[in-house]
């Protein structure tokens, strides 16, 4: 598609992504080096995309102009979350946040209105807002009630969709 490198490097924006339904990153530049795009991943075996299911916009891959060495660019950059035109969550970021409602059923000594606000406050886990730090505390709070199985779970689940902010307050990294 691209003959030309120099042509390619001189366009800007962005490339396009391909990405499972899960978040694993399979092509961070499809249209550059559409050599390594797959219909289903490698890791788990679920279809690709490469454009938000709502919108029909490209997902956002590496800036145009950046060069690559490794042999197979761009598979070690975590995919975004959110569509930048219509802002809705990709699959894989819908999919950890239902994840993470279910461990919030699994904490013990809450009410059904503890539950659902602590749930209402995951999307300030994932997106950078004004009340992510407290959303984090809440969160810390709690798993530290619920025990450290409930809690490695969690982590495991929003690690890598959570931003840094919501990270630093409930791992301290």
């Amino acid at each position: 598609m691209w003959s030309d490198r120099d042509e390619y490097d001189s366009l800007e924006g962005f490339d396009t992504a391909q990405v499972c339904m899960n978040g694993h990153m399979i092509n961070a530049c499809v249209r550059r080096n559409p050599e390594f795009n797959q219909k289903c991943c490698d890791k788990c075996g679920a279809p690709t995309i490469t454009n938000c299911e709502k919108c029909n916009s490209p997902v956002q891959g590496l800036r145009m102009n950046t060069s690559f060495l490794a042999p197979d660019p761009g598979r070690h950059i975590a995919p975004r979350g959110f569509c930048y035109e219509c802002g809705a969550p990709y699959p894989w970021t819908k999919a950890r946040l239902d994840a993470a409602k279910e461990f919030a059923d699994m904490l013990e000594g809450l009410s059904d209105d503890e539950r659902e606000k602590l749930k209402e406050s995951l999307t300030d886990l994932v997106a950078d807002t004004p009340r992510t730090a407290l959303a984090a505390t809440k969160w810390k709070f709690y798993l530290a009630k619920a025990g450290q199985f409930v809690a490695d779970g969690f982590k495991e689940v929003m690690y890598d969709i959570a931003v840094e902010a919501a990270k630093r307050g409930i791992w301290g990294s």
